[in-house]
């Protein structure tokens, strides 16, 4: 299928491309199908698209790339939703604010995107506990040096 993106013009993805958040994302509940997007000669960077509004993107992330450190518990009834058998079935992204210039782009590491790579079931995850804010400067030393 073709879908209008808010990015990348008109992009074609299959059905095995599409990300299913059952209860859309905060702000967004309406939108619940969403593609990854990689950008072009890039592989730190990616979008996630809305299917179904063009102008509805987000530029996303895995936090691990900035922070190492970076841990959080999912929670038993985010297992259950997203039907969780292992670990390694969730890939973890965290949504960019970019800014210009580009060192003041932030992640928020308080929500991080929690998706399940066998069934395409996604969500994200609004932590309470912890110290994770929703602006983190995911290049801290430029910033401080600027």
């Amino acid at each position: 299928m073709n879908i209008e993106t808010k990015y990348q013009g008109n992009v074609e993805i299959t059905e095995q491309d599409i990300w299913t958040f059952e209860a859309g994302i905060p702000g967004f509940p309406e939108e619940n199908q969403y593609a990854i997007l990689p950008l072009p000669d890039n592989n730190v960077y990616a979008i996630l698209q809305s299917v179904q509004t063009a102008a509805l993107g987000f530029v996303v992330a895995n936090p691990f790339v900035f922070f190492k450190d970076y841990s959080f518990e999912i929670d038993d009834a985010t297992i259950e939703q997203l039907g969780l058998e292992q670990e390694t079935d969730a890939t973890v992204y965290t949504i960019l604010t970019i800014q210009d210039p580009f060192e003041k782009t932030t992640a928020n590491l308080q929500a991080p995107l929690i998706m399940n790579t066998k069934n395409q079931k996604a969500k994200q995850l609004i932590l309470n506990e912890g110290n994770y804010k929703t602006k983190h400067f995911i290049l801290p030393e430029k910033v401080e040096k600027g």
